[in-house]
This record gives structure tokens, C-alpha cells and sequence, in this order.
């Protein structure tokens, strides 16, 4: 059988096994009878190394950028000119395939898509630029967020299916004007069998340092995360120790707020195949997001996702989809946003079998409920119906 092509634009992914977004080398890797190549900057968002070119993996050259100001909107629109012509001298595929955050993705999705009369699939990650408003970043009468809201009016009605990843957004997205049954829900998920560690607990604690009972932060640093919130509980529960690992463009502003805090400590980046060993080797996972409305209806955190596979129970500060979906799991504890600390004294009081049976159904429940497997073949459904379904092409 003649394998299709999809073509995937998504300005942060990452190779497999690379710190950073592996969700969709994840995802398309499940599906052998679809040929993947995928578009993403030269530059690991995570790490701040270059990224190679591999079988599938096409990075293409972005303009550098430090912090939250004109410079990533400019590295945000050079990936859409780099990415463009790269998709452009990509052989004619039966899909094309672009995940946001950002909208200037969407964009070049389209227009290769509209060249090669392809059929074009949006994926929203964030409410785009929704999000930017309810952190402070953009005011809905500035200029930047009225042309950005008509990109978003223009994408989501010209895409033959809207990819959510959290059924919140679904409203949201319509009211945008998309169809809705062009919708589809494929959130982010994870495979127990993916979380198996390289050696025994206690060596693993001793490699990185655990000797008490320890919560782990395993992913971004910037200004969605809310890790100030998590710097302030640490301060209340000294019986913990706190590791964040990761980076981002907060982290050493935050390793400056953390300055005295003895029960803190921050590691770098570390590959997605090691993620394993860092998780077995704690005793809880905990998941912060600043206090911002939106994030209660429209976020799918591949780390807590993460943390039920490997069996870590969880703590988050996050209501709403993420805390049902904790609570329905039996897999931890949930906070008000700002009462973060709450939940971490309960760690510190729990007995270890607590733990243990909190991450033993987590883990369960993601297997059997969305495991990176399910989420793949729901993608593949996805992708058929778009190439074979009526009114496929435009």
C-alpha cells in the first residue's frame, strides 16, 4: 500500500527524544501508512541548541529572540516566511497539518496547502489570541490583537477540520467561526509502556540528588506557568524539596526569585528518554498554571499527562479540565490557583502507600483512556475522512 504524505508545521516540535514538544513526532510516528514530514525551527525552543535534520524532521532557520517583546513576534514571523518555502519544496501532500500556538503557523499551513490544493487541518493548542489578553500581554482594542483575531476568523473557517485539545475551546472556536462539524477532539495523552525508567529507585535518587521526599516540575519556564505560585508554596511546606526541571525564558528570573529558598532547586533540561528516570526517582508531580480564566476550560498539559503514566501522583493548581480530570482519575490533589501550598501539605502529610495508590490509578486511567495510541489512531480517522470524505479539497 502506497503510503499518503502529511505535511506538519509546528514552529516548536522537537526530534524524538529531544527536550520540548514531541506531541506530534509522537502522534504521526503511530501512523505507518501515512509518510511525515515535519516543519519546525532550527532552534530547540527548550535548550537553545540547533536542531538537525533527520529522516521526517525538516528545521528551517528563525531569527533569535530573548524574552516576551518584538523580537519573538519577529522570530514567530520569520518561522512563517522559513517554514512557507520549505512546505513549498516539500513533494504535493495529501494533507497539510499546522498547530499553533501561534497563528502565523496557521498561516503558512494554509497558503501551502491553497498552492498545492491540499487539504488543510488547523490545530489549536491555545486559544490564539484569546490567551494574550487574559495574561496582560495584548488589550482586544490594540491593533496587533484586531489583526490577529481576523487571521484566526480567516483559519478557522477556511480549515476543512479544527483539531482542540481540550473541550472548553470547542465553543470558543465556533463562535470564531468554525463548523462545528468540522471539531475534532484530540487531546494530548501518554503510554505507560513509554515511562519505564533505566534502573532502580534509589540509584536514580542518588544520581540526582533526592534524599527527601520530592515533588518534581518537569517542563517550561515562562509566563503561562505561573512558577512564582510554586515558589511561594515550597516556602510554606519546608518538609519538601522542590525540583524544577526545564527552562524557558522565566528561568533565570525565576532562579534569582528563588534565592534563599532552601527547599528549591532547579536542573536543566534533560532529553524526553530520561524523563522516566527523573519521575521514578520522585514521589510526586506537580503542574502549575498562572491564575488566568482560560486556563480552567482550555489547556491539555502533556506533563500531567506525563506524571499519570508514570505512576506519580499529581498536585495542581489548575480547576476546571485539568482538576476533573485529576480528581476523576483518582490521581492526586487539586488547588485553588493561588493556594498552591494547600495541596503540597497534603503531600508532606500522606502516607507513602497514599501515594502510591493515587499514581497506580492515574496510570491506569490514562491507559485506558488516552493513552498516545488512541490519540494516534483517532488521528488517523481524522486524516482519512479529510482526504476521502466529501468536499475534501477546496
Amino acid at each position: 500500500m502506497t503510503q499518503r504524505r502529511v505535511l506538519v508545521f509546528n514552529h516548536f516540535a522537537v526530534p524524538r527524544g529531544h527536550p520540548g514538544g514531541t506531541r506530534h513526532v509522537e502522534l504521526f510516528g503511530r501512523l505507518p501508512e501515512w509518510s511525515t514530514v515535519l516543519i519546525a525551527a532550527r532552534r530547540n525552543m527548550v535548550t537553545g541548541q540547533p536542531q538537525r535534520a533527520e529522516p521526517g524532521f525538516c528545521p528551517v532557520a528563525v531569527t533569535p529572540y530573548r524574552g516576551n517583546g518584538l523580537g519573538r513576534v519577529i522570530n514567530w514571523a520569520s518561522f512563517a516566511v522559513t517554514a512557507t518555502v520549505a512546505g513549498l519544496r516539500q513533494p504535493r501532500p495529501d494533507v497539510v497539518y499546522a498547530s499553533s500556538p501561534h497563528l502565523l503557523a496557521g498561516l503558512s499551513g494554509w497558503f501551502v496547502a491553497a498552492v498545492r490544493r491540499a487539504p488543510f487541518v488547523l490545530e489549536v493548542r491555545d486559544l490564539w489570541p484569546r490567551v494574550l489578553v487574559d495574561m496582560g500581554r495584548l488589550t482586544e482594542a490594540s491593533l496587533v490583537y484586531r489583526a490577529l483575531e481576523r487571521v484566526e476568523r480567516f483559519l478557522y473557517r477556511r480549515a476543512q477540520r479544527v483539531v482542540i485539545m481540550a473541550p472548553g475551546v470547542r465553543a470558543a472556536v465556533e463562535n470564531k467561526g468554525a463548523h462545528p462539524e468540522h471539531i475534532a477532539f484530540i487531546p494530548n495523552g501518554a503510554d505507560p509502556e513509554d515511562f519505564v525508567p533505566g534502573a532502580e529507585r534509589d540509584e536514580l535518587r542518588r544520581r540526582y540528588g533526592f534524599t527527601r521526599r520530592t515533588v518534581v516540575y518537569a517542563g517550561a519556564h515562562g509566563p503561562a506557568n505561573g512558577l512564582d505560585l510554586l515558589l511561594d508554596a515550597a516556602k510554606a511546606v519546608p518538609d519538601l524539596d522542590i525540583v524544577l526541571v526545564g527552562s524557558g525564558v522565566e528561568k533565570s528570573r525565576l532562579q534569582a526569585a528563588a534565592h534563599g529558598i532552601r527547599n528549591v532547586r532547579f536542573l536543566d533540561p534533560v532529553p524526553k528518554a530520561e524523563i522516566p528516570d527523573v519521575l521514578h526517582a520522585a514521589d510526586v508531580g506537580v503542574h502549575v498554571l498562572a491564575d488566568v480564566e482560560l486556563f480552567r476550560v482550555g489547556v491539555s498539559p502533556n506533563k500531567v499527562f506525563d506524571y499519570m503514566a508514570a505512576a506519580l501522583p499529581i498536585v495542581t493548581n489548575s480547576p476546571g479540565v485539568v482538576g476533573d480530570l485529576v480528581m476523576t482519575a483518582g490521581a492526586g490533589y487539586v488547588t485553588a490557583p493561588v493556594n498552591l501550598a494547600h495541596g503540597l501539605g497534603q503531600v508532606a502529610q500522606a502516607s507513602s502507600e497514599e501515594l502510591a495508590k493515587m499514581g497506580a490509578s492515574g496510570r491506569r486511567w490514562i491507559q485506558q483512556n488516552q493513552s498516545r495510541t488512541a490519540m494516534a489512531h483517532a488521528l488517523g480517522q481524522l486524516l482519512v475522512s479529510v482526504v476521502d470524505g466529501p468536499g475534501a479539497a477546496r
